[in-house]
């Protein structure tokens, strides 16, 4: 017998070239700037968190809670119902009176285009009957004479009724302002809860004090 053929020696693997430092921070560095990205136009465009600064829809909403707010709804142009709590733009009634325009209101919707609305008695009406629920804090201590919401408006007022800048001093609200509606309140974690579906507020006639 013959000798067994040698092997064939095999091929030594290609050496990988070393990765320079410019490969290697956009190795690094490009998810990370995809992701902010990515962020960037969820904030813009899709969902965002706010946080509420002042007492004007207590007690539902609280000083320095949590919320986040979704534009989508608002970009669409799809209704909003009575009851949705919006954050807008100040409208030109505000601005004119000094009101920084790049601020974001929050409200809640208690009417829309067509709607006709008054407040007698510390009571809202609408459409000629008492809102059965309407969210505020207290009985009104104000009135406001029967005014029919013009389309493209809505109007909106402030669940603490007697200690908000609202609809009722300055008007309706253009459709164009609404930036967003507050849809989660996620802070504090007690009290995390959807606002769009909330059943908080009381019938007429069982006012609550505040909190």
């Amino acid at each position: 017998m013959g000798q067994p053929s040698s092997p064939l020696p095999l091929e030594p693997a290609p050496s990988r070239p070393t990765e320079g430092p410019i490969g290697l921070l956009r190795r690094q560095i490009l998810p990370v700037l995809v992701w902010v990205a990515l962020a960037l136009v969820l904030r813009w465009a899709v969902v965002e968190p706010r946080w509420i600064p002042s007492g004007s829809m207590l007690p539902n909403l609280q000083v320095q809670d949590r919320v986040l707010v979704e534009k989508l709804r608002a970009r669409l142009h799809r209704p909003l119902p009575v009851g949705t709590v919006v954050v807008f733009r100040p409208p030109a009634a505000l601005i004119e009176a000094g009101y920084d325009p790049n601020a974001a209101l929050i409200k809640r919707v208690v009417a829309q285009a067509g709607d006709r609305v008054e407040v007698r008695q510390g009571v809202l009406w609408r459409n000629g009957s008492p809102a059965p629920i309407d969210w505020s804090a207290e009985p009104m201590d104000y009135t406001l004479t029967p005014l029919t919401i013009p389309p493209g408006h809505l109007m909106v007022l402030g669940d603490n009724r007697n200690a908000s800048l609202d609809s009722h001093l300055w008007g309706p609200l253009p459709r164009e302002a609404v930036i967003g509606t507050a849809v989660l309140r996620y802070w504090p974690a007690n009290r995390m809860g959807w606002l769009r579906f909330s059943t908080m507020g009381h019938p007429l006639g069982g006012p609550e004090e505040l909190g």
